[in-house]
């Protein structure tokens, strides 16, 4: 399966970690739509450093929901879109159309979208969300596989377990830690200069699951090993976990999909975007386990 090239991936030059410093765009209110997710928190704390006003659940918002997003949208001048579950599932297309309607109506002049790297249903929906958010300059911002995904997220506990069962085989990923998708979409959020970018962002290394988890181990002073599985096997462990039938047959097909290989390669986005280089996996493991990642 290949990438969509509808578009063309524009990179912009300049140290924006610089500029979230000194510099940045004084600007209205930012809509973070999960606003207490991994990615949302990390937007909205850095914003809020930045003095912008973030709205982040004041205004209910659900995605489920649109009588509310224009409450949610009043007044703000820019928004932070994090889909959940994930773009790739049915109906994404038609809440990004919907969600561009309002936003348009609403008057909003930037939106960056998080999406999935390499995933074609996705894509369908970042043009569903560009066809219909109007004048409001639209940044897509495609991520690899998060790394904090094994600190506090869906992996965490079979590091703690010891075994990190997932269908990735021998493929190998360049894992993103959010804090640099999160500096990104920032920058996107407060400078001029990245509407109309599709920015893909990944790690600087690519590792497979197995040459992860043997770091993973060293980092968290236990040892962790790779047990790869299948597709259908894997959404069998979800199940066992308490995630739904059809939920857990979507995702263990997205990621056997997504992890065939086609993602395998590094971009310098990250570094063209802010600047500096992406950063390490070794470096985000040894940071995770200091802050306590893995004690428990």
């Amino acid at each position: 399966m290949t990438k969509n090239t509808t578009h063309t991936t524009y990179t912009k030059k300049g140290a924006a970690g610089a500029a979230a410093q000194e510099g940045a765009r004084v600007m209205g209110t930012v809509l973070v739509t999960s606003g207490t997710g991994k990615t949302g928190r990390r937007v909205a704390e850095r914003l809020a450093a930045l003095g912008v006003p973030v709205r982040a659940g004041e205004v209910p918002f659900d995605w489920q929901d649109e009588s509310g997003w224009a409450a949610a949208l009043d007044g703000a001048e820019a928004a932070y879109v994090a889909y959940y579950p994930d773009l790739a599932v049915p109906g994404a297309a038609g809440a990004m159309a919907a969600f561009g309607r309002v936003a348009a109506a609403s008057g909003l002049r930037r939106v960056v979208l998080l999406s999935g790297r390499g995933e074609p249903q996705a894509a369908v929906a970042e043009e569903a969300l560009r066809g219909a958010c109007g004048e409001a300059g639209l940044t897509v911002v495609r991520s690899a596989f998060f790394a904090q995904n094994f600190s506090e997220g869906a992996l965490l506990d079979s590091v703690l377990g010891g075994e990190l069962v997932f269908p990735a085989g021998s493929t190998a990923e360049p894992f993103l830690d959010i804090d640099d998708l999160a500096d990104v979409v920032v920058a996107a959020l407060t400078e001029d200069g990245h509407a109309g970018a599709v920015y893909e962002l990944t790690g600087p290394r690519s590792l497979t699951f197995e040459e992860a988890a043997a770091e993973l181990g060293r980092a968290a002073g236990r040892p962790v090993r790779y047990v790869p599985v299948s597709g259908p096997a894997y959404a069998e462990v979800l199940e066992g976990f308490g995630v739904f039938g059809p939920e857990a047959g979507f995702l263990a097909e997205l990621f056997a999909t997504l992890l065939d290989g086609h993602n395998s390669a590094t971009t310098d986005d990250v570094k063209r975007v802010l600047g500096r280089e992406a950063k390490e996996f070794t470096a985000f493991t040894r940071e995770a386990a200091r802050d306590g990642a893995w004690h428990g």
